[in-house]
């Protein structure tokens, strides 16, 4: 059974979604995220963004709620691609970082939550051995 969901992966078969809370009020109500990323080796686990080397990498965002008096933005996620870390590169390079990332928060943004506030919150897929649509729902615990 690995092997077919593997392929379902890599055929993007496979409908993930996320929800993070994120440092600053994002400007756009919607929008795609298509920038390329490759491993930082001398740093791993780190990620980085490389135009010229890097591994297409696209994520689709929605914002669900924008707080002015914390400063914060909850945002709706849908990976296209399911590079390491790619949630978070992408949100990072619009400026907007997750709260609570020990990898990629400074240490104000790091401070402002009590862990990293990044959730996959649904999982759907078509089995592929019974062709049974399989969905999977997680409610956010932030």
């Amino acid at each position: 059974m690995s092997a077919g969901l593997s392929k379902a992966f890599r055929e993007r078969q496979v409908n993930k979604r996320y929800e993070a809370i994120v440092d600053g009020l994002m400007a756009e109500d919607q929008g795609s995220i298509d920038i390329p990323l490759i491993a930082d080796w001398p740093n791993r686990p780190r990620q980085k963004i490389d135009y010229e080397v890097g591994k297409p990498s696209l994520t689709h965002y929605q914002v669900m709620e924008r707080n002015q008096i914390e400063n914060w933005t909850r945002v709706d996620l849908e990976p296209y691609t399911g590079r390491s870390h790619q949630l978070r590169m992408h949100l990072m390079a619009l400026g907007h970082t997750i709260l609570g990332d020990p990898l990629y928060a400074d240490a104000a943004v790091l401070s402002r939550a009590p862990r990293l506030t990044l959730h996959a919150k649904h999982l759907s897929f078509v089995h592929p051995f019974t062709g049974v649509l399989m969905a999977f729902d997680s409610p956010v615990p932030f």
